[in-house]
């Protein structure tokens, strides 16, 4: 039996006085798409941060990738190791404008798995193709529409080749017409077997996409499930206002 992808136990997360998760319970699987929704504010970019250690937790267990995150103090080798199977794309890109795209997916590779410059440009190349994006090797982001920098900032996470790919609204600072590009790119690593946690409020994408989807509120799990079954017909009253306001501004 392979082990979870992410187990969390009871997971803490406090800013000072301020708890932010207020008791996680969670197993994803390897191979699942797991789509958090919830209202700002609740907790789910704080959860995602949590997941590859860019935020510490409070209290709980947190295993992720086969290494414990609850210890205090993580060695260097073990953070390293984390960050090379947990790849991470953010909602702002955070794409360097110094370097040329080739060199913004080269850089990681190099730095971290210990890459030649031949053998990491020829996974760029395979991985900026996969997205698309074969013609903008040498642009600088500056040259590059909102979908193009989102398409590129995945490519740049496939070529550290994670087991996990954690995605936190990956689309909400695109234009409208540029959201279908990243989430066509987004399906595909999914039904190609990528393990996925993403933070959205895509509810289309959710439905369609995700093998399950967690509403958080208030810190903690309201409720989970089957995505077409929890989003079509929510139990708790909160997913049911939360999916009202959604609906209320699409429309």
């Amino acid at each position: 039996m392979p082990t979870p992808a992410i187990v969390s136990n009871h997971l803490t997360k406090k800013f000072g006085d301020l708890s932010v998760l207020r008791g996680i319970d969670c197993q994803i699987d390897r191979g699942e798409v797991v789509a958090i929704i919830g209202s700002s504010g609740c907790g789910k970019s704080t959860l995602l941060r949590c997941f590859n250690r860019l935020e510490s937790i409070s209290g709980g267990q947190l295993i992720v990738n086969d290494i414990d995150l609850s210890v205090a103090e993580l060695s260097r080798r073990r953070l390293l190791e984390l960050r090379a199977n947990v790849g991470m794309v953010f909602q702002q890109f955070n794409l360097f404008p110094h370097l040329s795209v080739l060199k913004n997916l080269c850089l990681a590779p190099q730095k971290v798995l210990g890459q030649s410059k031949q053998e990491s440009k020829e996974t760029a190349s395979f991985y900026l193709n996969k997205v698309g994006l074969s013609e903008k090797s040498h642009a600088y982001p500056d040259q590059l529409s909102g979908g193009q920098k989102q398409r590129v900032a995945i490519a740049r996470a496939l070529c550290m080749k994670p087991e996990i790919l954690l995605f936190d609204e990956p689309t909400s600072a695109l234009d409208p017409e540029l959201v279908g590009e990243v989430l066509q790119v987004m399906q595909q690593l999914a039904q190609e077997g990528m393990t996925m946690v993403v933070v959205t409020h895509e509810m289309q994408f959710a439905r369609e996409v995700a093998s399950r989807v967690m509403f958080l509120n208030k810190g903690q799990v309201e409720e989970e499930g089957d995505p077409r079954e929890v989003l079509a017909d929510p139990r708790s009253e909160r997913l049911q206002n939360f999916l009202s306001r959604i609906n209320m501004t699409l429309a």
